[in-house]
């Protein structure tokens, strides 16, 4: 029988990248999947329901456990727009957790940061214990919403929370190194120059179908061991490798490149070490990078 039978999982931003295939995921595991989001859209299987997480509570009513993937969830524009990004993302966590707490049900909730909460240097690969550095308001924000994890965690309510690195894949939206990329390479006219961003920074990838996966290892284990545990896949790849691989997939020829100088707030190379996920819960990436990549321009 599979692990999660008869459980009714929720699954906030369930109609995002992560959300829908995390979802498929759950429901093969046997359970039964409620999501919400800010606008209703269809996800097979799914009872989605429109909910502004970050200014009502849901409802704990039958609810068994909880994937907390809602979140602003992009770096650059939280520059633009700090005290949004602090308070969104923390009151969503307070809304989701607050009912939890109030309602006494035994509930797991795994609350999914981010990566981009540690610095960058020379402490490569970044372990659960390397120092964090506040390089950004999302990060910031971040660090908040798993410091209220730790608060809920102390009244008693069971949470884990997940540090995912970069993550690429079949379904994921402009904004990100590989749609983008993707696109300005389809749209490229014969002959012109493609203009992209830094592409020397080297990011840890993992491919999304195995960042859902990890979360539903977090959400199966019996107990799990600590409060903290990264997504990743171990090796940095650069944005020239994300360009090389995208060629390939297309089919297209490989253009002259200009390439603009990175931030100041860029790390220049980020590589995540997940052993204690691998070690407790015998979770690690099955989906390549090439595969990933074919994948992505296979589904678009």
């Amino acid at each position: 029988m599979p692990a999660l039978t008869g459980r009714h999982v929720l699954v906030t931003g369930v109609t995002g990248f992560v959300g829908r295939i995390l979802a498929a995921q759950l429901i093969e595991r046997g359970a039964k999947v409620t999501g919400v989001a800010t606008q209703v859209e269809s996800v097979p299987g799914v009872d989605v329901r429109a909910h502004d997480l970050a200014s009502l509570p849901i409802d704990p009513d039958g609810i068994d456990d909880v994937i907390h993937l809602a979140g602003l969830a992009a770096v650059g524009p939280s520059f633009d727009d700090p005290q949004r990004y602090l308070s969104a993302n923390s009151a969503m966590m307070t809304n989701v957790a607050e009912p939890l707490l109030r309602s006494g049900r035994e509930c797991r909730v795994v609350v999914v940061s981010s990566g981009a909460v540690y610095g960058a240097g020379d402490g490569m690969p970044l372990t659960e214990d390397s120092p964090m550095v506040f390089g950004s308001p999302y990060a910031v924000s971040k660090v908040l919403v798993e410091n209220q994890a730790a608060y809920y965690r102390s009244r008693g309510l069971s949470t884990v929370v997940a540090r995912p690195f970069n993550h690429i894949g079949p379904g994921q939206r402009t904004g990100f190194i590989v749609p983008d990329l993707a696109l300005r390479l389809r749209e490229l006219p014969a002959g012109a120059v493609l203009r992209a961003g830094n592409l020397d920074a080297r990011r840890d990838y993992t491919d999304v179908r195995d960042v859902a996966a990890a979360y539903v290892r977090l959400l199966e284990a019996d107990e799990p061991a600590h409060a903290v545990y990264n997504v990743a896949s171990g090796v940095s790849r650069s944005g020239w490798d994300v360009l090389d691989h995208l060629i390939v997939a297309l089919g297209v020829n490989r253009p002259e490149v200009e390439t603009a100088v990175s931030r100041a707030f860029d790390p220049s190379v980020v590589v995540g070490d997940a052993g204690r996920l691998r070690e407790e819960t015998g979770w690690a990436p099955t989906v390549s990078f090439e595969k990933s990549i074919a994948d992505y321009v296979a589904s678009r």
